[in-house]
């Protein structure tokens, strides 16, 4: 029996100003086709880094990264992951005795990450566990503690709570070596991640009796916000507002769905407003299925045109089957034979075609020409900052960098990775139920 995973992850909403880093990570059992365990780190919603327990190796996803931060940086993130694959197994398997399930199809997901506001600096922090697509841990960041909504998970919010260090790791973390990471990211990547894209904005509706879609796309970055105005007051009535979806170029869409009668529609203005990066777009009057009467007259056309073709092919059906089934008597007989011969040798003869298509895999990745960071923490045991700060190890990490060395370009941004790494001793990310 084949299996389907699909992974429901709820996305902090992100407007124009604020920018994130999240970390996924899913364990899953009962599924042989999909790895044991999947971690991936994304930032303003693209993804930057990707591992799982089938390749046991961590690779980055822009070239900025490599340029910026070198191979040594995917060796620390393996070695990291690596841990974690394990612990996540234990975990997960802990979650199954406490619910008293047997072995299947389980899941075990964690979230965790940080916001920032570049224009307000307002900070935000996220990190929670989630069990077979149901809330299992959430670090409460306002009361400093764990809480739960299922009584499995007590045991653990209480091991947990009654270690003050593992809490206020957890914090220091997320108030400051997150927030610092997540704008040197943003720098290193700046000319890809801090680009601005505005968004192509259509009305559509199918029928004059359909509900009217306001559909945005191809915007960058994520947050946006769609509203609808009638006779230029806000209106907000019989709205429903889709998920924000990525596109394949690294862009965002949304829609906004209107549900109006047509008489409304027809004695009232409506407009759909979009504002993005503080570009505000307006539309009116954009929608051909607005008035009724001209949906009905474009219906009545297609309607008409449908019959004109369809007599059309018959009478063209007719004339072709009448003269088909006239055969003129030939002059000599002998003719006739050797007409339908050499008919019959037309029909039995073949033309074997063949096709053949091929495609190749290309990888694309965004480039920033900044110079390279290379160094590492020097002391870095914590994986409170798994797949965001480099660890030191002397393990092999089983992967193929595809280089001995790692060269420094820049001094000073080797100073400021020293600078946030100097004191990470936590080991919070990868604690155990």
């Amino acid at each position: 029996m084949e299996y389907i995973l699909l992974l429901v992850v709820c996305l902090p909403y992100v407007d124009g100003a604020t920018h994130t880093w999240n970390a996924y990570y899913t364990a899953t059992t009962g599924l042989s086709q999909f790895p044991e365990f999947v971690a991936q780190n994304l930032i303003d919603g693209q993804l930057m880094g990707y591992f799982d327990s089938k390749t046991n190796c961590f690779k980055s996803q822009f070239q900025w990264m490599e340029d910026k931060l070198g191979t040594a940086y995917d060796e620390q993130q393996t070695n990291i992951l690596q841990r974690h694959t394990a612990k996540f197994k234990n975990n997960i398997k802990v979650a199954i005795e406490r619910f008293n399930q047997t072995q299947g199809v389980h899941t075990l997901q964690e979230i965790y990450g940080c916001e920032w506001d570049d224009q307000t600096g307002n900070l935000n922090a996220f990190r929670q566990y989630g069990y077979n697509g149901e809330d299992f841990l959430t670090l409460d960041f306002m009361e400093m503690r764990w809480i739960t909504p299922v009584q499995q998970a007590m045991i653990t919010t209480q091991k947990w709570n009654n270690d003050r260090g593992f809490i206020e790791s957890d914090m220091n973390y997320f108030r400051s070596e997150c927030i610092e990471w997540l704008q040197k990211y943003l720098e290193y990547g700046k000319s890809s991640l801090m680009k601005t894209v505005s968004p192509q904005v259509s009305v559509l509706q199918k029928y004059y009796f359909s509900p009217v879609v306001c559909h945005a796309t191809g915007f960058y970055p994520s947050g946006i916000k769609i509203s609808w105005q009638k006779n230029g007051q806000d209106h907000d009535e019989d709205v429903e507002l889709g998920e924000l979806l990525p596109n394949a170029d690294g862009t965002f869409q949304k829609r906004s769905t209107l549900n109006v009668k047509p008489e409304e529609w027809k004695n009232s203005k409506f407009s759909c407003v979009v504002e993005h990066q503080g570009e505000r777009i307006l539309t009116e009057d954009e929608i051909r299925t607005n008035n009724p009467s001209a949906t009905i007259g474009i219906i009545i056309g297609i309607v008409l045109s449908a019959v004109l073709l369809l007599f059309i092919a018959v009478a063209g059906f007719v004339v072709y089957w009448k003269k088909k089934g006239f055969k003129p008597v030939p002059a000599n007989p002998s003719d006739s034979v050797a007409e339908k011969t050499k008919s019959q040798t037309s029909v039995n003869s073949d033309n074997d075609s063949g096709c053949g298509s091929g495609s190749d895999s290309v990888s694309h990745k965004s480039s920033d020409s900044t110079s390279d960071i290379s160094s590492v923490c020097s002391d870095n045991s914590s994986d409170s900052t798994t797949a965001l700060l480099p660890e030191n190890s002397d393990k092999n990490s089983g992967c193929d960098s595809g280089s001995d060395s790692v060269s420094h370009k820049s001094s000073d941004s080797t100073s400021d990775i020293s600078s946030v790494c100097s004191d990470n001793s936590s080991d919070s990310t990868t604690a155990l139920f």
